[in-house]
């Protein structure tokens, strides 16, 4: 099979296919729709999917593989990335994390049976396990490379340390950190400029973990960069509608969309952060086409701008 690519500015997420995640079972209207959004997608430059095992409890990756069934030439154009490592809740039984080793091989195994495939491009480790044994873990992918079922690995909401300590055992690199990154969700901006002010400690974003994907080719991913629409359609407080104003006079100057703008200043970011729009309306996809095709046009004044009116306060 040819290599896909994987390397996009912009990913789409396939949190939303497969109809709502209480339903039992997908219908030929939730494979129609995710149909159009690849079709959007694919239009719009994109050519990397982000799937994980839980999204509508197994139907985002179901639908998705009937997408590449009805289409055998689709899976050698694109890159596939899934997640694992959540386990949801059932009944009585809370949610949990399982990073266990043997769960982690069967649990990708089934991921592939989903999407009708014998290979994904790059797992990503869902969230931390506190009781994962990172030697455990390592064998488990060393297995699942060796075997030719996953190509890349890498980890999602994770810090420096953790993502030190797999690494550590693992004779493969950890090509990604995915995030929650955006203008609305800038603790791991703020990070950086807060040190040695009262305002440090309240942050809670990890410190260095940036530096550290920077550091060690780590490329962050930035899942809901969007911000649910808060600068591009649905404001709430002051700071949100003043952004707004600003990200839709700066979208008609360069002669694109507000999601464009909004997602350029993430990508503006030295680390080259690729976002991971979580939106499967066509018309919406299509909006970020600036994003996925060409590079930020904000100026280092702008993307400024940007950040302190998000913030509604100046810089320390």
């Amino acid at each position: 099979m040819t290599t896909p690519p994987t390397t996009d500015r912009l990913v789409l997420g396939c949190m939303g296919l497969g109809g709502p995640w209480d339903a039992e079972s997908y219908t030929a209207a939730d494979v129609e729709a995710a149909e159009h959004a690849v079709a959007a997608a694919l239009d719009s430059g994109i050519t990397t999917f982000d799937h994980a095992d839980i999204y509508g409890r197994g139907k985002a990756e179901a639908v998705f593989g009937e997408v590449l069934s009805r289409d055998p030439s689709l899976r050698a154009r694109i890159g596939i990335q899934s997640k694992c490592g959540i386990v949801l809740a059932r009944g009585e039984r809370p949610g949990l994390y399982d990073l266990r080793g043997a769960s982690i091989v069967r649990r990708v195994e089934e991921t592939l049976s989903r999407l009708r495939t014998d290979v994904l491009d790059t797992l990503l480790l869902h969230r931390p396990d506190p009781l994962a044994d990172p030697e455990d873990v390592a064998e488990a992918l060393h297995s699942l490379h060796a075997q030719g079922l996953v190509r890349r690995f890498g980890v999602s909401n994770m810090n420096a340390p953790q993502i030190a300590r797999l690494q550590a055992h693992l004779s493969l690199p950890l090509a990604v950190d995915q995030l929650e990154m955006s203008l609305a969700r800038r603790d791991w901006l703020e990070d950086g400029v807060l040190v040695n002010t009262p305002a440090s400690a309240a942050n809670g974003f990890p410190a260095g973990t940036v530096e550290h994907c920077l550091a060690h080719g780590v490329a962050l991913q930035a899942w809901a960069p969007l911000a649910q629409g808060r600068f591009t359609g649905r404001q709430e407080t002051a700071e949100e509608h003043a952004t707004a104003a600003l990200v839709t006079r700066l979208a008609e100057a360069r002669d694109t969309t507000p999601e464009t703008i909004v997602l350029w200043w993430l990508q503006r970011h030295p680390a080259r952060i690729v976002p991971v729009i979580g939106t499967t309306s066509p018309t919406r996809i299509r909006a970020c086409r600036d994003a996925a095709t060409t590079e930020p046009r904000l100026t280092h004044e702008e993307w400024y701008e940007l950040w302190i009116t998000a913030r509604g306060l100046p810089l320390p």
